[in-house]
């Protein structure tokens, strides 16, 4: 099992950072890069080995000229807060709203893969298209992110209420990623209680497959309303103060991802609402 990380823009959030648009969670590189890196180093101490960039929302679109140097200073953060040989993997969103795929622009291509030669440059070990709720924009991402010679793996999402892609769909998308590049098909931001059917539909896509799942509703009491304390973690902490693995609510998130792992996934992480408790408990998980 690989384990990713969690969000980082509700884990923000959770530390009150604000998080406006049109950067959103991207915000934070300027206004509050030491808490970026201490959710990252959280979530290494967690147990993730595999690491997201702060790269959601660096874009032309929604940053302005400053685009490539807060994608590139984004990458750094990640990189030195977190162990020499956890990986890093390049965030590459969709271009418009992640649960609106009728906003996916005509033409994605360039602006896909000046994002993903940027990434390259500064150094992450792979390419991350994640949140696609649009098959042809994501296949798009890919295609790009593949021209760098990286690694590529992509995710798709059915959005909160798990409308947007049926299972069926996300099968064949990730067949058709797999046939553009992708090393590595995954799941992501659909609710935890409704993520296996979409996981299930992975494992015929021939390459490692998995989930980060987001918690759901607030009474689904697997994440959102989690406990936390406004303390960061050191650099020489050995565990992070709120990440309980025996949470309630991470427990409830890990019983779920078990079904994932027993339908055959490899790769796990969290999405909106969970966070350190919830990486940890995945990291308890008994695979044997």
């Amino acid at each position: 099992m690989i384990l990713l990380d969690g969000p980082l823009g509700t884990e923000l959030d959770a530390r009150g950072i604000a998080t406006p648009p049109p950067l959103w969670s991207a915000a934070a590189i300027t206004e509050a890069p030491d808490v970026i890196q201490a959710i990252h180093r959280d979530y290494a101490l967690a147990g993730a080995t595999l690491h997201t960039t702060n790269t959601f929302r660096t874009r032309p679109r929604q940053a302005g000229p400053a685009w490539a140097t807060l994608a590139a200073r984004a990458v750094a953060l990640a990189r030195a807060a977190v162990p020499p040989h956890h990986r890093v993997a390049g965030s590459i969103a969709p271009l418009e709203d992640c649960y609106r795929p009728d906003l996916s622009p005509a033409d994605p291509a360039p602006e896909h893969r000046a994002l993903a030669q940027v990434l390259a440059t500064a150094g992450v070990d792979l390419l991350l298209c994640e949140t696609f709720p649009q098959v042809g924009e994501a296949l798009v991402a890919v295609t790009e992110a593949v021209a760098t010679g990286l690694p590529v793996w992509v995710s798709f999402t059915a959005g909160p209420d798990a409308d947007l892609l049926t299972p069926t769909q996300v099968g064949q998308a990730a067949r058709e990623a797999v046939a553009c590049g992708a090393s590595a098909v995954l799941v992501n931001c659909i609710p935890a209680s409704r993520t296996l059917p979409y996981v299930e539909q992975l494992a015929g896509a021939g390459v490692p497959f998995g989930a980060y799942a987001n918690a759901g509703t607030v009474d689904e009491g697997m994440g959102w309303e989690r406990a936390r304390t406004p303390l960061l973690v050191s650099a020489t902490s050995r565990t992070p103060p709120f990440a309980d693995a025996t949470s309630r609510a991470a427990l409830a998130y890990a019983a779920r991802a078990r079904t994932w792992l027993a339908a055959g996934a490899t790769l796990l992480g969290g999405c909106c609402g969970t966070g350190p408790a919830h990486i940890a408990a995945l990291a308890a998980l008994d695979i044997r």
